[in-house]
């Protein structure tokens, strides 16, 4: 069994995803392989697709914000539809090449651009089957104009969102978000907060993304105006300008601060609750890790969507001007019954083993059968 993954490096979320998945099937002596897909096809037009993500995001997040919900309102068939094709086709050429040279069994898709892409390179007869990721807590647009074997989605509860934009409802698959087996196995508090080399008492853990987005000094801030007593851990990932701040802070409360870290998933062991970003994959690491959420700074777009998900079902709750962060985690720490109702929640929804089902899935398939000659007939019965 061969499997491709196709990425692309809009933030890291898809690659993570694609990495999580792969660290299964490897396990399973599966070979795999993960490319990004502009990177490959041109390596200015990923690091345009890269650094315009980030911007748009960064600086421009209401804008962006507006363009994600222009494209959910367009409808099928229009000129978004024609467009994407064309753009597809272009540049689906190159690819094309390198899949029929490495003759994967399955392709697994962890970005809709991706998805695109692949859809047209399917026209030409390619036998392996095909994988969607979708990789946040909703369905984006663009997903409807694939034409692949199976989605992934976050949840079951999603089914009839997907649904209504297109997908069969026989191709969805709600195994979940692929994480890494290490946010599905849970230690002791006490345990982590020992590993971490921290007191062991009451931890609020801050995350603010790979860029360290958001106002993160100021939320610190309002923490430690709080008067009970409870200490932070600050994960500031690649801003090192912000790590520097905080560090330069006179704060009454206890502040680990760390820039870029690989052990996350000790941090929400340690922690009471998690202050973060709706980032699907983020989000879907901290439910699996049943651990309570205080939502800050969504992204305009396909974050608003996750905060609605988390919101309406009970997993998490949300910072506003009139909800400031003092008072949510004034209330998490004052109130077991809150923190145990959401933790209930947040266990039967959690999908921990997503990369693992996932595996099984692919295990289960059927090898593609690759033609044997360049014919486009022997294409078109092999699939």
């Amino acid at each position: 069994m061969k499997v491709l993954f196709l990425s692309v490096t809009a933030g890291q979320g898809h690659n993570q995803t694609g990495k999580a998945a792969m660290e299964c099937l490897l396990e399973n002596n599966v070979e795999c392989v993960m490319l990004d897909t502009f990177e490959y096809i041109n390596p200015f037009l990923k690091e345009s697709i890269s650094q315009g993500y980030l911007i748009s995001t960064r600086f421009s997040p209401s804008l962006y914000g507006r363009m994600y919900r222009l494209a959910e309102k367009l409808e099928k068939n229009n000129i978004k539809m024609s467009v994407s094709k064309f753009t597809s086709s272009i540049w689906a050429k190159k690819l094309t090449t390198y899949i029929e040279e490495y003759k994967p069994d399955v392709i697994v898709c962890t970005h809709i651009f991706s998805a695109q892409i692949l859809t047209q390179i399917l026209q030409k007869g390619i036998p392996a089957r095909t994988i969607g990721i979708v990789t946040d807590f909703t369905i984006h647009p663009f997903w409807e104009d694939t034409r692949l074997d199976y989605y992934i989605i976050a949840n079951e509860l999603l089914t009839r969102q997907a649904v209504k934009k297109g997908l069969p409802e026989e191709r969805l698959k709600p195994f979940g978000i692929p994480i890494f087996r290490k946010f599905a196995e849970k230690m002791p508090a006490e345990q982590a907060r020992t590993e971490l080399n921290i007191e062991n008492k009451d931890t609020i853990l801050v995350m603010s993304g790979s860029m360290g987005y958001g106002n993160v000094t100021g939320i610190i801030k309002q923490l430690d105006s709080l008067n009970m007593d409870f200490q932070i851990m600050s994960v500031c990932g690649n801003n090192k300008t912000l790590k520097e701040k905080i560090d330069e802070m006179a704060l009454n409360k206890k502040v680990y601060n760390y820039g870029f870290v690989e052990n996350v998933d000790v941090m929400m062991d340690a922690a009471n609750c998690i202050i973060t970003k709706p980032g699907g994959l983020t989000v879907s690491e901290s439910m699996a890790k049943g651990l309570p959420m205080i939502i800050v700074n969504p992204i305009p777009g396909q974050e608003d969507r996750n905060v609605e998900f988390l919101l309406n079902n009970g997993l998490a709750m949300k910072i506003t001007d009139t909800f400031p962060i003092d008072e949510a985690v004034y209330q998490l720490l004052s109130s077991n019954e809150k923190v145990d109702t959401m933790i209930s929640r947040i266990n039967e929804l959690a999908r921990p083993n997503a990369s693992m089902d996932l595996c099984n899935f692919i295990n289960n398939l059927t090898p593609a059968q690759w033609y044997i000659d360049d014919q486009p007939e022997a294409r078109t019965s092999a699939k």
